[in-house]
């Protein structure tokens, strides 16, 4: 008897990869700041630091501060990002082909994952807001376990749906994806439109940047098997 082929399992970064929330991430920091008596963080250096777990990236904002700091902000981060999801003019964008790419993959029998730094909570409202509730089948993120560059949000995606780390590749914007999917041993795929720049994912682990969503079906195809 033939045993059944391994999985294939598309795991995606969230923020920066299916959804440009770069204003909302920056709107709530600065909300954050404000509480704080703070003036606003440089929006370069917090569109460098999603991904990371919150208080890892906060720190990395406000290197003066201590950790009873960085739990405050976090705090307050989270209450405003919860205040403006609630927003009628809330707009957290996907990016262009990212419906289309999903349910290509869908079809062509890879299954599809999330792993994200994003809380649970604010997972389930981006994926609710878009109508991708269900298309996942498992949803990895950072109030569950380490956050990025650590590998266990990718080892347990790989573990909940059977697939093996050179059947699994890893899809994300920033080298803290990277880095996490060549911890789990798994395959790195970089995307250009999000918030790290193509040489830095490529020395990170990246095998290859794409410019659209449309490149990704051959790229997946080419690096952990098509049928």
């Amino acid at each position: 008897m033939t045993a059944s082929p391994e999985p294939r399992l598309a795991v995606f970064d969230c923020d920066g990869t299916l959804v440009d929330s770069q204003h909302s991430i920056i709107g709530a920091m600065n909300a954050a700041w404000r509480v704080h008596g703070l003036d606003a963080p440089d929006a370069r250096a917090v569109r460098r630091i999603v991904g990371l777990p919150l208080e890892i990236g906060i720190a990395k904002l406000l290197p003066d501060g201590d950790e009873e700091d960085f739990e405050r902000l976090a705090r307050h981060y989270r209450a405003a990002a919860y205040e403006m999801r609630q927003e009628e003019v809330y707009e957290e964008p996907l990016y262009p082909g990212a419906v289309e790419a999903l349910d290509a993959l869908a079809a062509a029998g890879y299954m599809l994952g999330v792993a994200t730094g994003k809380s649970r909570r604010g997972l389930d409202a981006t994926l609710e807001s878009h109508r991708l509730t269900g298309k996942f089948a498992t949803l990895q993120t950072g109030d569950a376990a380490p956050g990025k560059p650590a590998p266990d949000m990718l080892l347990r995606a790989m573990e909940e749906t059977g697939a093996g780390p050179g059947t699994t590749a890893m899809i994300g914007d920033t080298s803290f994806d990277m880095l996490m999917a060549r911890n789990a041993g798994a395959v790195a795929i970089g995307v250009s439109w999000g918030y790290h720049g193509e040489d830095e994912l490529r020395e990170c682990g990246a095998r290859q940047v794409l410019a659209e969503f449309g490149e990704l079906r051959g790229a997946l195809d080419a690096l952990i098997g098509g049928k």
